[in-house]
């Protein structure tokens, strides 16, 4: 008789010697996983290429939409298009070949390491010869890994870059311009999100399947292969590190730079083309917002893959219904591109955007109904590929460390991770969006200038941190009792299922925010701008979903790890429990609680530096150039010496903080054992969820409460406090304002925290985790897992 699905089934009367793995037999339903797995990936891609001629098809002419006339103006406005967009294009190109340049070199010298660290840590105790074999296999999963993150931000990086101009195009349609401006955006940002998905979830089963042959069909084999297998993680998490980090600081050093020297000193509009810093802070909104969430989402899908299938290699009972069944994390993510793809069509085609309020209602639309559609989809998978006992302590369900787990609770934990992330989605919108009160305070807030306004910012980036906490704790526990840690590894595979609309909502900002500076630069119709303005305001806010996804998913991904980890110290025979009273893993703790303070202070400090030189060349070029101070005039600045401060910049600080986040692991493992690295992964995610949530949706906040002001929002204030800034007509000039000018001093404050800091927590969380588990043996190499410290005392 079966029990509930929340509690383990009682012994069966059969005798237990008879009854191996549960009686469980490879499943028949086994084989439909290789051809689930690689069709959707293929399809995935056959979809963006599809997106991407779509995107093709909008013209760099801005008198292409049916009925337009062409005029000496337009002609003019075409020229000045095409410049703009070639220029972002090569700026962005140039600091990717660069950072990727370093990127490759690291792979080589890590790859390197991998190969003789891990072959002298699983050296034959017996003969001492070192294991090449796991070594190479790791370092060559390594190699793959990096390799397919670095193609995802390639492509993310070229497909905005392609899409921005032609949006700008979409929005001077005088009847359907705010169908083509959204629909060229969104269908950009779906090219990424199902050629990445697609991507990776190919890249990582060819190498599973090419591996597989390596190892012999066992229990121990299959713990072997997924255990060389997890390198795949790191190497993607390795240069999300560096996309995440180099592109926060060449993005926010180029945006705080030309808000400083522009807009707040010399009262230059937002992407005034005299503003020497406006090519290089549309050049950062690609390689930063676009390329880096690329990486970071393939490192999250890639680790959290890994810390499944290493967990569920640990059960004999899934490696006895046959390879099917262990690979279902990835059949999983690949039924998600096609309930993304489904989706897509809503906000495209069957309610298409017509106008402003049409914005952020389709947007939100995608996340629910993926979310609904996938629901039904996991059941089927689940029942489908999982297996059940016949015989044995948990007859209908399976074992998986240690826990008695089943289909039906397998279902349970990726509906928690799919649903817990929508929730997360919608508190984030909440915060963010000034639709809602809190945004609204902070604007408010401004009237008594811009001290105020940031310590309203502080306080809601806190406060927003409160239910999705909660809610991650909620989800941690029901996953964990459900299922284990392979249960938490499933339930960071439901917040990433649907990962191709969330990467389609957020790369959608980025495209906007370019197409509303190149209309500005353009110097076309302000009613073409009023509705980049109004994509891009939405996209601020769906940036901050999307950041929310990515900081919830890193938290499970994270702590999924950390269950591998122990995992893999087990298999070894190595008896790991963690105890917070032990001395060092308690002093772990402490000093993992510290590093997201001291990883942010690094890269803080790094756009203020990099800010700090590009303020210093814009004003050079003002005080050389008076003439880019005068409304209307032709002399254009010097835009690629500021690209050059901030490629510059961005390579030369990303190093110390990578260095950090990669190193603190190894040298709590090495020096002071397993028991300090249980700590400081627990100290990390801790204080890294919370830390990443509140700076992300305080800069997400204050920008859109500088929006919200730039658009009329506090007029009948400004109008009243302000009376000076109120013309002959009555109209509110609110951009003169000081209320506004408060408003942009925010968000200068918060554009390091939601753009460069709070994302690249995220990596930190989820980067020493996955070093832990690929340096796992070597660890244990070093006095059995008691670390160097154990030789000194």
């Amino acid at each position: 008789t079966l029990d509930t699905p929340w509690h383990p089934r009682t012994m069966d009367s059969l005798d237990m010697a008879q009854c191996v793995n549960g009686g469980i037999e490879p499943l028949a339903s086994g084989a439909l996983t290789t051809p689930i797995i690689v069709a959707t990936g293929i399809i995935g891609i056959v979809f963006s290429i599809f997106l991407l001629r779509q995107v093709a098809s909008v013209l760099l002419d801005v008198t292409s939409a049916p009925g337009a006339t062409r005029t000496a103006d337009s002609a003019e406005q075409n020229t000045k298009l095409v410049e703009l967009y070639r220029a972002i294009t090569v700026g962005a190109s140039a600091f990717l070949n660069a950072e990727y340049k370093l990127c490759a070199l690291f792979v080589a010298v890590v790859s390197v390491g991998i190969t003789l660290l891990i072959s002298w840590a699983t050296k034959d105790p017996a003969t001492g010869e070192w294991a090449w074999t796991s070594g190479l296999i790791s370092a060559l999963s390594f190699f793959v890994g990096a390799v397919t993150s670095m193609v995802s931000g390639f492509i993310g990086m070229r497909v905005a870059v392609f899409s921005n101009a032609r949006c700008t195009v979409g929005a001077c349609d005088p009847s359907k311009g705010w169908t083509r401006s959204f629909n060229t955006a969104f269908r950009a940002g779906g090219v990424m999100g199902f050629s990445l998905t697609g991507i990776a979830i190919l890249a990582l089963y060819i190498l599973l399947a090419i591996l597989r042959t390596a190892f012999p069909d066992s229990d121990e084999g299959y713990k072997q292969l997924m255990d060389v297998v997890a390198g795949f993680g790191l190497g993607g998490s390795s240069i999300a590190m560096f996309g995440r980090v180099g592109g926060g600081i060449y993005t926010k050093a180029a945006d705080v730079g030309a808000d400083l020297a522009g807009k707040v000193v010399e009262d230059l509009p937002e992407d005034d083309p005299h503003n020497p810093g406006t090519i290089a802070d549309n050049v950062g909104d690609n390689v930063g917002d676009v390329a880096g969430m690329g990486s970071d989402l393939f490192g999250s899908f890639g680790e959290a893959s890994c810390a499944a299938l290493l967990v569920g290699a640990s059960s004999p009972m899934i490696v006895a219904a046959g390879w099917g069944a262990l690979m279902f994390p990835l059949a999983l993510s690949g039924v998600g591109i096609l309930v993304c793809m489904a989706t897509s069509f809503v906000a495209t085609d069957l309610m298409p955007v017509r106008d402003e309020k049409g914005i952020e209602s389709a947007l939100k639309m995608q996340l629910l109904v993926s979310t609904l559609l996938m629901t039904p989809c996991v059941y089927a998978l689940a029942v489908t590929l999982l297996p059940a006992a016949t015989c044995g302590m948990c007859v209908g369900g399976f074992v998986v460390g240690g826990v008695c787990s089943s289909p039906l609770k397998a279902f349970f934990c990726v509906g928690f991770g799919l649903w817990g992330g929508c929730v997360i989605g919608f508190v984030t919108e909440y915060y963010t969006s000034f639709s809602y009160r809190p945004v609204v305070e902070v604007s408010e807030s401004c009237r008594t200038g811009a001290a105020t306004n940031i310590i309203y910012g502080l306080a809601l980036g806190y406060k927003s941190a409160i239910v999705p906490v909660f809610l991650l704790s909620l989800i941690v526990y029901g996953a964990h009792t459900l299922a284990g840690f392979y249960g938490i590894a499933l339930a960071a595979l439901g917040m990433l299922s649907t990962l191709a609309t969330c990467l389609a909502i957020d790369v959608y900002g980025p495209v906007c925010d370019n197409a509303g500076g190149i209309a500005e630069m353009c110097e076309l119709h302000p009613s073409v701008r009023e509705k980049t303005d109004a994509l891009d305001a939405a996209g601020n806010t769906t940036a901050a979903i999307g950041k929310g996804f990515a900081i919830g998913s890193a938290c499970l991904v994270g702590l999924a790890l950390f269950g591998a980890f122990v995992t893999r110290l087990n298999d070894t025979g190595a008896k790991v429990t963690v105890d917070l009273l032990d001395p060092l893993t308690f002093a772990g703790l402490l000093v993992g609680s510290m590093l997201p303070y001291w990883f942010s202070a690094m890269t803080m400090k790094s756009v203020g530096k990099a800010a700090n030189e590009m303020v210093i060349e814009i004003k050079r070029q003002f005080d050389a150039n008076p003439n880019l101070l005068i409304p209307n005039h032709p002399d254009r600045p010097d835009y690629d010496r500021c690209i050059k401060i901030s490629t510059d910049a961005s390579l030369r600080e990303m190093i110390a903080p990578g260095a950090l986040v990669m190193f603190a692991p190894i040298v709590a493992g090495v020096v002071f054992g397993t028991k300090s690295v249980t700590g400081l992964l627990a100290g990390g995610i801790a204080s890294g969820v919370q830390m990443a949530v509140s700076a992300s949706n305080t800069g997400g906040a204050w920008d859109n409460a500088k929006k919200y002001i730039g658009k009329g929002g506090l007029n009948d204030l400004i109008a009243r406090v302000e009376p000076d800034v109120v013309n002959e007509l009555g109209d509110v000039k609110q951009k003169k304002s000081q209320i506004y000018k408060a408003a942009v001093t925010g968000d200068t404050v918060g554009d390091p925290l939601k753009d460069t800091s709070g994302p690249a927590l995220n990596i930190l969380m989820k980067l020493m985790a996955i070093i832990s588990v690929v340096f796992a043996d070597v660890f244990l190499a070093v006095n059995k897992g008691d670390g160097l410290i154990a030789s000194w005392l």
